[in-house]
C-alpha cells in the first residue's frame, strides 16, 4: 500500500520548528521513496504544517511535537503523489463504450466524474490530464476540485476530442470540424474557455489544412496539443503539423511502423528549435485488461467502486 505525499519541501531532518496554531500532522513509520532517486528511507517521519512539509526523518531521530496528529504508516510506501498523464473521468472501467456513452452522460458530471476522481486521488494520483471529456462538465469538476469542494487530483482538461466527425451519439464530448476556419473556431472556443490543453483524435480522417488549423490555433493560443496516434497516418500528420505529444504510440495492438516514420519521429525529437515532443504509452490500461482476465476476483475490489451508486457498479461488472 502506498500513501501519497502531494507537496514536498525539505527541512532540516532533525526537528520541525512549528508555531502552536499551525495545524501538524506526521506521518510515522512508512517507508519513504523522495522520488529524487535516493534509497528508501524506513521507518521514516514527515512531517507536515499546513500545507507543507517541514520536515523528514526517521523514528528516533525526528521528533514528534505534542499535539500533531499523528497518522500511523507502518507497513506502507510513503512518496511524492503522482501524475497520470493520460485519463477520461467520464469513463469509468465499463467494457462497451457504444453503451457506456449512451446510458450515461446525464449523471457524468454529477455523480461519474466526481466519482473518478476520488478514486485517483485514493490511488495516490495528485495531478492528472483528463484528455477527452464533456467541455462544461470537465470544467466544473476542475472547479470544485481546486475549490475544495470535492476531492480529487489537480486536473488539467482538454474538454471534448477534436475530430473528423464525432462518433453517432458522441456530440457532448466529440467536437468534428468541417474546415479550416471551424477548425481555429472550435479550437478558439475551447481556449476563451479556459482548457489546458487540446486533444486531437482521428487526424488521418481529417484535411491536413484542418490538422495545421487546430494545432496553430492552439500554438496561439498558448495551449499544448495531444494527438491519439496509433495508426501510422495519425502519427505523419501529428509530426507535421507540430503536434506536442501523442498517446498510445507503439502498444502491442499497434500495426507495425514502417522504418521511414520511425525516421520521421526520431528526426522529430531532434528538433530542439521546435520544443520536445512527448510520449505517453498508456500501457497501464492494457495490462489491466489482461489483469481483470486472469483475475476476475479483483472485481469485487471496493476501491474502483468509491463513489458509484451500485446499479452502475453492477452494469460495470456485468460488462
Amino acid at each position: 500500500m502506498a500513501v501519497a505525499v502531494a507537496v514536498a519541501v525539505a527541512a532540516p531532518p532533525l526537528r520541525a520548528q512549528v508555531a502552536p496554531d499551525d495545524k501538524l500532522t506526521a506521518l510515522v513509520g512508512g517507508t519513504l521513496i523522495d522520488g529524487f532517486g535516493g534509497p528508501p528511507l524506513r521507518n521514516s517521519v514527515v512531517l507536515i504544517e499546513g500545507e507543507r512539509i517541514k520536515a523528514v526523518g526517521q523514528v528516533g531521530t525526528l521528533v514528534v511535537p505534542a499535539g500533531a496528529e499523528v497518522i500511523a504508516t507502518e507497513g506502507m510506501s510513503v512518496l511524492p503523489g503522482l501524475w497520470d498523464m493520460h485519463v477520461h473521468l467520464m469513463i469509468n472501467g465499463h467494457a462497451d463504450y457504444a453503451h457506456w456513452d449512451s446510458t450515461y452522460p446525464p449523471i457524468f458530471e454529477s455523480v461519474i466524474m466526481p466519482a473518478s476522481a476520488k478514486q485517483l486521488l485514493l490511488a495516490g494520483v495528485t495531478s492528472a490530464r483528463d484528455l477527452g471529456g464533456p467541455l462544461e462538465a470537465s470544467l466544473a469538476v476542475r472547479a470544485a476540485i481546486n475549490a475544495g469542494k470535492i476531492p480529487g487530483p489537480t486536473l488539467y482538461v482538454s474538454g471534448p476530442f477534436i475530430q473528423h466527425a464525432p462518433y453517432p451519439g458522441t456530440e457532448l464530448f466529440r467536437w468534428g470540424v468541417s474546415g479550416e476556419k471551424d477548425a481555429r473556431e472550435k479550437v478558439r472556443r475551447l481556449a476563451r474557455a479556459g482548457v489546458n490543453v487540446i486533444k486531437l483524435i482521428d487526424q488521418d480522417r481529417m484535411t491536413m489544412e484542418e490538422v495545421r488549423a487546430v494545432v496553430d490555433e492552439a500554438h496561439r493560443s498558448g495551449l499544448p496539443v495531444v494527438a491519439h496516434a496509433h495508426r501510422p497516418e495519425e502519427i505523419r500528420r501529428g509530426i507535421e503539423a507540430g503536434v506536442d505529444n501523442f498517446e498510445h504510440t507503439g502498444l502491442a495492438t499497434a500495426p507495425g511502423y514502417p522504418q521511414e516514420l520511425l525516421d520521421l519521429l526520431r528526426a522529430r525529437a531532434a528538433q530542439g528549435n521546435r520544443g520536445p515532443l512527448f510520449w505517453t504509452p498508456t500501457i497501464q490500461g492494457l495490462f489491466n485488461y489482461e489483469r481483470v482476465r486472469e483475475n476476475p476476483e479483483s472485481l469485487d475490489d471496493p476501491s474502483w467502486q468509491v463513489g458509484l451508486p451500485e446499479p452502475v457498479i453492477r452494469d460495470i461488472r456485468e460488462s
